[in-house]
């Protein structure tokens, strides 16, 4: 199929050399022209456009148009889009990390004017190029039939690692979740990392039990494997600081239990961690985000030197 994708960064840029790997030809577009111009140089099936006009102006209706820019600049890639001449019958995706709220509200705009909307929670970081992604979609039957082909090479597990969970909303309240989840699952390997680590009779080898673990434990997994490699390259982890940010969706996750009446002490602890991570300095903050840097890529804030 033909697509664009709007937003070429670490994300933006791996998906459509994914998506071009596969055959799918993909108008690139970025405000950095760079991006664009690079992966038109690499893939055939691959064209940059100069403006959101040219990004139309090379597809065919209906048109779809993949935005995978940060969530405070959505609304103003969308108003750019319909001055451009996005028309009815197209589809536009979010695919970022938006508020599911916001993707509710963008489509009820959307359809006054007969564009359909959906809205794509996106996980797999920086591997997802390799592996796949894991993608949660929400909108319309007709939004999914129309990027179905995309979703397919896109996901991981030959196409088998993506979903249409629900209408609009639904992919991006399923990634929030998911990330909730997500920093509890790091802060529990970092409090036990660091509590072996604390029980200095024993002189405990942290790489060398991360990688026991690997092999046949209820707690082998991805994030396990990332904090082998750190530990493997560092393993005091000199290099980190525990200085962890926060992007939105652990804060949007424990507000909405909040909302629902439905208790989520580990998700909330894990994200009070992450605000506890500003005040002081713990190795337990490193092993998350060694972690972090090595799934998403995450800016990470070096160790400070005395």
């Amino acid at each position: 199929m033909k697509l664009a994708m709007i937003g070429l960064g670490r994300m933006g840029g791996n998906m459509v050399r994914r998506l071009a790997a596969d055959g799918h030809e993909v108008v690139a577009y970025d405000v950095d022209a760079a991006p664009g111009k690079d992966l038109a140089a690499q893939f055939s099936t691959v064209t940059s456009a100069a403006d959101l006009p040219d990004v139309l102006k090379q597809l065919a209706g209906p048109r779809v148009i993949w935005v995978m820019v940060p969530h405070q600049f959505v609304d103003d890639t969308i108003a750019n889009l319909l001055a451009a001449g996005v028309e009815a019958g197209d589809l536009i995706i979010d695919g970022g990390n938006s508020n599911y709220k916001e993707g509710q509200r963008r489509a009820a705009e959307l359809s006054e004017k007969g564009v359909l909307f959906a809205d794509c929670g996106t996980s797999g970081g920086v591997w997802g190029l390799k592996n796949g992604y894991s993608l949660m979609i929400g909108g319309e039957d007709a939004a999914i039939e129309l990027i179905a082909p995309a979703l397919t090479t896109l996901a991981s597990n030959d196409g088998k690692g993506w979903g249409h969970v629900g209408p609009v909303g639904a992919g991006h309240f399923v990634k929030m979740v998911h990330n909730g989840i997500e920093y509890g699952m790091m802060q529990a390997f970092a409090e036990g990392f660091e509590l072996m680590k604390a029980k200095e009779e024993f002189d405990l080898d942290m790489h060398q039990i991360s990688r026991v673990w690997q092999h046949g434990s209820v707690v082998s997994s991805w994030l396990l494997d990332l904090t082998g490699d750190a530990l493997e390259q560092d393993k005091e982890l000199t290099s980190l600081s525990d200085w962890m940010d926060d992007s939105g969706e652990g804060r949007w996750t424990v507000n909405e239990s909040i909302d629902l009446g439905i208790p989520t002490p580990v998700l909330t602890l894990a994200l009070q961690m992450r605000f506890r991570s500003r005040q002081n300095d713990a190795f337990a903050g490193k092993i998350v985000n060694a972690q972090r840097a090595g799934f998403g890529g995450h800016a990470i804030k070096p160790a400070d030197k005395d």
